[in-house]
């Protein structure tokens, strides 16, 4: 993991959280690398991932007071990275050991194993991560709103 973000879920969706981390391995896939937009030489200049997983943590408390919920659209493999970076570098996961997935929520709100919640998106889906977490924190809100989601 090289790159994270998160987007508060709340009107307006104003407060959200980037941080780039340094590689910690010298084995990488270049396709995915690709993606990014970064060499690795520039990935090489990014920050400690102590830091930014201890700073993130800082945003998650501040953004959540009581317990967080880790959404994403592909939990299976966004989470894996997220916990383990936690567990490695802080010792701990403010999410606690469980993810929710977006696009499993919307099949379930639908009634429908085949729908697809992407194009309640408003962001596009860049793989710029705070954008793609701005995208599917808009598409939970319209799924809050159209379906009555208690989120409190």
């Amino acid at each position: 993991m090289i790159e994270l973000g998160a987007v508060a879920v709340e009107p307006g969706l104003g407060r959200s959280f980037h941080g780039r981390l340094r590689p910690i391995s010298d084995e990488y896939d270049p396709e995915a690398l690709a993606i990014t937009g970064y060499t690795r030489e520039q990935t090489l200049e990014f920050d400690e991932p102590q830091k930014v997983m201890t700073e993130f943590e800082k945003w998650i408390n501040e953004v959540v007071p009581r317990r967080p919920i880790f959404i994403s659209d592909n939990n299976g493999f966004d989470w894996m990275f997220v916990c383990w970076y936690f567990h490695m570098f802080t010792g701990g996961n403010p999410f606690g050991h469980s993810s929710q997935n977006l696009n499993s929520l919307y099949k379930g709100l639908t009634r429908n194993l085949f729908a697809s919640f992407k194009h309640l998106r408003k962001t596009p889906h860049d793989h710029n991560p705070v954008n793609d977490a701005r995208g599917n924190s808009e598409a939970l809100l319209s799924m809050i709103k159209e379906y009555g989601l208690n989120f409190e």
